[in-house]
């Protein structure tokens, strides 16, 4: 029944301290073990060590032992949700999340160039097709030049 309620209602959680971890890894837009990882970089100053993530995440997971640092940096979080001073779009709360990247412009001097050489191609192209193109009677297709409607205006040629 807990598996279905949960299907139905993501943000429930029987557990509390498991729900403290969720709310605060839903406030940060991650998952719950990027936020243990988080968690554990905050309490001891070093990366989750490989060797552990198992048995970490196992009883967080499977036998619901919610860790002492996990339930104290899920606290500060929500806190600081509570005082409008969270920005979830902080790259400090991303660092495991591969697929986050900030964008950072590269200034108006690549803009300028990258507008130049737009500016470049299009009234090249312009100016190319004005050179190439005759003079023409018609502004749609068929495209008659004066000659030719000269010609066609004045008749057939008479035979002597």
């Amino acid at each position: 029944m807990g598996l279905f309620r949960t299907l139905i209602n993501p943000q429930h959680e029987e557990h509390p301290e498991r729900a403290e971890v969720a709310r605060a890894a839903n406030l940060l837009q991650i998952g719950e073990f990027q936020l243990l990882q988080l968690a554990y970089k905050d309490w001891f100053g070093a990366d989750l060590p490989t060797a552990e993530i198992d048995s970490v995440f196992g009883s967080y997971m499977i036998q619901n032992q919610v860790p002492v640092w996990a339930r104290h940096y899920a606290r500060h979080i929500i806190g600081l949700d509570a005082a409008g001073m969270l920005n979830d779009s902080d790259p400090a709360f991303h660092r495991y999340d591969p697929e986050y990247k900030t964008i950072v412009p590269y200034g108006v001097r690549r803009f300028c160039g990258a507008a130049a050489v737009i500016l470049i191609f299009l009234g090249g192209g312009i100016w190319l097709s004005h050179l190439t193109t005759a003079q023409t009677s018609q502004i749609l297709p068929p495209y008659f030049s004066d000659e030719t409607m000269k010609n066609v205006n004045q008749g057939p040629n008479p035979t002597p």
